[in-house]
């Protein structure tokens, strides 16, 4: 529970108690990772790991309940938690299920998140066995509650997300000595990786991107040997974190020389960035944002789905920047600006920027790139 102190953890329970006693709700259900760290501080690569579950109940009324492997217990116990219950995991049989199921026992209307972007992180005959104990109590889908708390970010996670995110643009801002002509991509991620982590990142958990003649092909498959040549644009999306919280922002740059193709479409993408600034004001939407980028970049600008989403604890967290989202933007939800178009011949060009809504003007996070695409070794 380091990264924060306890009186933050005391606020989520406080609004969240607040939004249950409103919805109906007994207790909450949780058994992933983002929804056990948001509500106790617990911070572990032990996730990585499928083979135990961890389960978390938040009660109407008083601190939350953990229920996990022993193997955890340690670290729980210096968290936002009240009880903490265990059992040696994993376990042929019974892997926390009686456990779990004498915690809720006493809740009739139990909440869990099940709506889009949601996840049950148990086996499906466990949670059938469960509401078979529980046969008294009802499951109830939380997730608007859920959701909507987590999309407002406190001023702490605001810093949080801020600071990994200066670290991100310095990284950036070494591109001249970290890339070159002939170093292989698989190289240039490798160099980018590194100084993330000389810069002060704490892990580098998501980094993608791509290279190619005028443009990249993709944006999520892992670097290749190939060395970047003269006419590339070469491009790196990063998740880095620090305590926890994750920035999700990219940079373009031609390598050697720019097509003026790919300078109109960065240049076009810049336009596209600064018609959602322009608008991302409390009271206005999702849609809205996707529109205004959608406008600039036109037609041709091919599906990538949406144009950005929200971002925190989870490199990706509702809402999502989407004709379909009419989310209505708060002052303190942390988004991403991404709008991405078609270059041809099977070629993308993808920009991105990590913002907070505020009364007014939007705060930018990252550092803001030029509208100019920046040309390395040229």
């Amino acid at each position: 529970m380091a990264d924060f102190p306890v009186s933050e953890f005391e606020a989520r329970l406080d609004r969240m108690q607040a939004s249950m006693r409103v919805a109906g709700l007994d207790a909450l259900f949780f058994n992933t990772e983002a929804e056990i760290r948001y509500f106790t501080g617990f911070r572990t690569l032990f996730w990585q790991s499928p083979t135990r579950p961890w389960f978390l109940v938040v009660p109407s009324a008083g601190r939350p309940v953990a229920v996990i492997p022993e193997i955890g217990e340690a670290l729980m116990r210096g968290c936002f938690v009240g009880e903490v219950r265990t059992w040696s995991s994993p376990h042929p049989d019974d892997d926390g299920i009686s456990l779990i199921a004498d915690a809720l026992r006493p809740y009739a209307r139990i909440g869990m998140p099940m709506g889009r972007e949601t996840a049950l992180r148990m086996p499906l005959s466990a949670f059938q066995t469960l509401r078979e104990t529980l046969y008294g109590s009802q499951f109830v889908d939380a997730t608007a509650i859920v959701r909507r708390q987590r999309m407002v970010k406190s001023e702490a996670e605001i810093a949080a997300i801020a600071d990994i995110c200066d670290i991100a643009s310095r990284a950036f801002a070494a591109a001249p000595s970290l890339f070159r002509q002939g170093q292989t991509l698989a190289d240039a991620f490798r160099a980018f990786k590194i100084k993330l982590l000389t810069e002060g990142a704490e892990d580098v958990p998501y980094l993608v991107g791509g290279a190619g003649q005028g443009g990249y092909a993709d944006v999520i498959s892992p670097p290749s040997d190939q060395p970047l040549e003269n006419g590339d644009i070469l491009m790196l999306d990063t998740g880095a974190t620090l305590g926890g919280y994750f920035c999700d922002f990219d940079r373009n740059f031609a390598i050697g020389k720019a097509s003026d193709r790919s300078r109109r479409a960065h240049e076009t993408l810049h336009r596209a960035t600064e018609a959602a600034l322009a608008i991302a004001r409390p009271g206005r939407t999702c849609r809205d944002l996707f529109e205004a980028m959608a406008g600039v970049i036109g037609e041709g600008g091919g599906d990538v789905g949406r144009y950005g989403h929200g971002l925190g604890i989870q490199l990706t967290e509702p809402p999502s920047l989407v004709a379909f989202d009419n989310t209505v933007l708060e002052p303190g939800m942390v988004l991403t600006l991404e709008p991405g178009m078609g270059l041809g011949k099977g070629r993308i060009m993808v920009t991105e920027e990590n913002i907070v809504i505020r009364d007014g003007p939007p705060q930018l996070l990252s550092q803001r790139a030029t509208p100019d695409l920046p040309v390395i070794g040229g």
